[in-house]
């Protein structure tokens, strides 16, 4: 049993066991929340701090817990709930700070970062059980997890649960410190992330007060919300207006997870799921509510009822990894509450007043979506492709990139320089360098679908003037939903040569920027002004090549479904061919960086490259090839 004696700096937790009994524990612990609760609520604001503030400056977000109070103070169970929330979530991030003082990797979940040894070792296992029962075992309270899965109304919380988590986290500031003072450690907590503007991520606009009022009127009347939910929705537009969009972001996350498990069961037939608060962290149930499959092998039916649009942006914000993630950053206490962008909880209230909308009676959801912005939104959800998957963002790399090297012919040789290129020109290496450059070409222009592309006389047409469709082609509907993992892995390939192909363009950028100047200006030391006509020579011939592979990557992008149909040895063959390529551009980003300066090494590089390129492809075996022979069979 644990009993808190005295004040907390002269608290002593005990607990006696064989092993945890987590009912009997929760039972006993009753009368010492309750007493701390009084304590708690018997205390102004301004002895809280004095008494608790020097504890509590160990967490990421120490000013938080004033808010805490405040919330303690109101008697408000939505914002106590709210407050619980984020209290773990600063606990989490707090607790595996904790853990690197002596481990290497902190879990990921909470359950198994309160049962390892680092921890054991720094509050004593005592405590550790302790904080287990309140939020780390399904077996416990489970606080953290039913609340941030949205399993709990606001009245299901007692207040002295809040407060005795205050105690508990005030309790493990004392105990780390006098485990600082005897190991001499130094406390070096993880800075706190800011989350980085969608930019053409953001599909809906700005929230107005239309949409608010609309919004303020459907949730009152979807069914998508139980009434004992709708105290959390109604705090979470107040937090919107009040600038709190951490606050309103949290709230949302949390009831669309609670409205989505409703529809998951209703439409699965599986009404046990409702209540079911599974016994693993955080995403696991929303994992399996916007997964493909059910656990049984089964379609899942959810994905069909909502739509592919609203499944996208579901994915989007929530799994992505390379997506905002909110709410996997929000429940784990990594984000800078307060600069928590106003775009993201926009978008979330656009799509929770789209969805709430499709669960309101055929007559009102007919006269609300004459509004103009509510039509607007409609509009923009129903139209919703995936932003952060894989394919959206590599396409989004390949025009990037593709702009980047088309700004170097911008950048004028000097007139003496040119004048040492030109009696370069025409090198053996150089020569078959463009001699498989025009053979690739030729034989990447006749997999381009759909006739987006006039196959010229490239042997007539200066490089710059070669044709690449790459816009053309990052128009094609690509797939992105529930991508099998061969798919996956080979988009982070083509992830990966897409940004070392980035990371070439800006280097020569600076590097003839920088060179160029200092010619003019006469500093170049004589090695130096032969190292720029070497590199003149180099970025002509790059400049066409990174193009080539960009246009290889869009082409594959476009078939990428197609290493489906691929055998083991094939699809093994492939990545190697596609990892050789990466290879080859991550040399190039070593040759061009400024310390090397390895330009004549840059074309033979190139010719080995292409040469590479040109083999694989004479056994056709790129999806380009592959596509083609299936719809061969097809028409067959």
């Amino acid at each position: 049993m644990v009993k808190c004696a005295g004040r907390l700096p002269q608290t002593v937790w005990f607990i006696h066991h064989q092993a945890l009994d987590y009912r009997a524990s929760v039972r006993r612990l009753g009368p010492v929340c309750e007493a701390v609760h009084l304590h708690l609520s018997s205390m102004t604001k301004g002895q809280f701090e004095v008494q608790y503030a020097p504890w509590l400056q160990w967490t990421s977000s120490p000013e938080l817990f004033a808010e805490v109070f405040d919330a303690l103070e109101s008697l408000q169970s939505p914002a106590i709930s709210l407050s619980l929330m984020k209290l773990t979530a600063c606990l989490e991030r707090a607790l595996g700070d904790v853990f690197l003082l002596i481990g290497k990797e902190c879990p990921f979940l909470l359950r198994d970062l309160l049962a390892s040894e680092e921890l054991a070792q720094v509050f004593g296992l005592p405590v550790m059980d302790v904080l287990r029962i309140f939020v780390g075992s399904p077996c416990g309270l489970n606080l953290r997890n039913v609340l941030w899965h949205g399993f709990a109304s606001p009245h299901e919380i007692p207040p002295m649960y809040c407060s005795m988590m205050v105690v508990l986290t005030a309790g493990l500031g004392q105990l780390l410190k006098s485990y600082l003072q005897q190991s001499e450690l130094p406390w070096a907590p993880r800075p706190l992330i800011t989350l980085p503007d969608l930019e053409d991520g953001a599909v809906f606009p700005e929230v107005t007060q239309e949409v608010l009022s609309v919004l303020e009127e459907v949730m009152k009347k979807s069914t998508f919300i139980l009434r004992t939910m709708l105290p959390y929705w109604e705090v979470a537009l107040v937090k919107f207006k009040s600038h709190r969009f951490a606050d309103c972001a949290t709230l949302l996350l949390t009831q669309l997870e609670a409205g989505l498990r409703r529809l998951f069961a209703t439409v699965n037939k599986c009404p046990k799921r409702l209540l079911t608060a599974e016994s693993t962290a955080l995403y696991t149930t929303l994992d399996e509510i916007l997964a493909k499959h059910l656990n049984d092998g089964e379609i899942n039916q959810l994905p069909l009822f909502l739509g592919e649009p609203a499944m996208e942006f579901l994915w989007d914000f929530l799994n992505h990894q390379q997506g905002p993630r909110v709410r996997d950053h929000l429940s784990h206490g990594e984000i800078n509450l307060p600069e928590f962008p106003k775009e993201i909880t926009d978008q979330l209230l656009a799509f929770s007043t789209v969805l709430l909308l499709r669960f309101v009676g055929e007559e009102l959801a007919s006269v609300l979506k004459e509004k103009a912005a509510i039509k607007s939104l409609v509009r923009l959800a129903e139209g919703y492709s995936a932003r952060f998957h894989p394919v959206s963002l590599l396409r989004k790399q390949v025009l990037s990139c593709e702009e980047s090297i088309r700004a170097w012919p911008l950048l004028p040789l000097p007139r003496e320089a040119e004048e040492h290129v030109a009696r370069l020109e025409g090198s053996c290496e150089t020569n078959a360098c463009n001699s498989l450059m025009i053979k690739i070409t030729y034989e990447l222009y006749h997999h381009i679908p759909e006739n987006h592309c006039v196959f010229p006389d490239l042997d007539h047409l200066p490089i710059e003037k070669w044709p690449w469709p790459l816009r053309e082609l990052s128009s094609f509907r690509v797939p992105t939903l529930f991508c099998p993992r061969a798919v996956l892995e080979v988009l982070a390939v083509l992830q990966h040569i897409g940004r070392r192909c980035a990371d070439v363009s800006r280097q020569v950028a600076a590097s003839w920027v920088r060179r160029r100047r200092q010619w003019a200006e006469k500093t170049l030391r004589s090695r130096q002004r032969q190292n720029f006509v070497y590199m003149s020579r180099s970025v002509k011939l790059l400049s066409p090549v990174l193009l080539l592979i960009l246009l290889l990557i869009a082409l594959e992008l476009v078939n990428i479904h197609v290493v489906l149909g691929q055998s083991i040895d094939e699809y093994q063959q492939y990545l190697k061919f596609l990892k050789s390529i990466l290879q080859y551009t991550e040399n190039l980003v070593a040759h061009t960086s400024p310390k090397k300066n390895k330009w004549i090494e840059t074309i033979e590089l190139t010719h080995t490259a292409l040469l590479r390129i040109w083999t694989f492809s004479e056994k056709k075996q790129m999806l380009i090839h592959l596509a083609k022979k299936s719809t061969s069979k097809a028409v067959l």
